[in-house]
């Protein structure tokens, strides 16, 4: 099954939700890319809040969908903050060296 083709079969989603977004499931190499084209249907949150307390499970895939979404906001000339990061994704954006891009100040 193609999780792109199929939006009921993706394990985790962003979703507006009010002047933010929130992330709900899991964030992983087997997902990833299905969770970021269901992203880039979305307008930016015009807070540039995006809630990840909702993540369930993630790995080094989660951070580049990460990036991702920042390398987007920054072509849109906005900012993006992801907050309630749970801290396996922090440790992961730590050892990366990648903390003071994806992780709140």
């Amino acid at each position: 099954m193609n999780l792109a083709q199929d939006p009921e079969a993706v394990p985790g989603a962003f979703t507006a939700d009010g002047d933010r977004w929130r992330f709900a499931g899991t964030l992983t190499f087997d997902d990833a890319a299905a969770v970021l084209a269901g992203a880039q249907t979305l307008p930016l949150p015009p807070s540039g809040r995006v809630d990840m307390s909702g993540l369930e499970h993630a790995d080094s895939a989660g951070l580049a969908v990460l990036l991702a979404l920042k390398r987007r906001a920054a072509a849109e000339r906005r900012t993006l903050v992801f907050e309630g990061m749970p801290p396996v994704l922090g440790s992961l954006a730590r050892v990366y060296g990648i903390e003071d891009i994806v992780l709140p100040a």
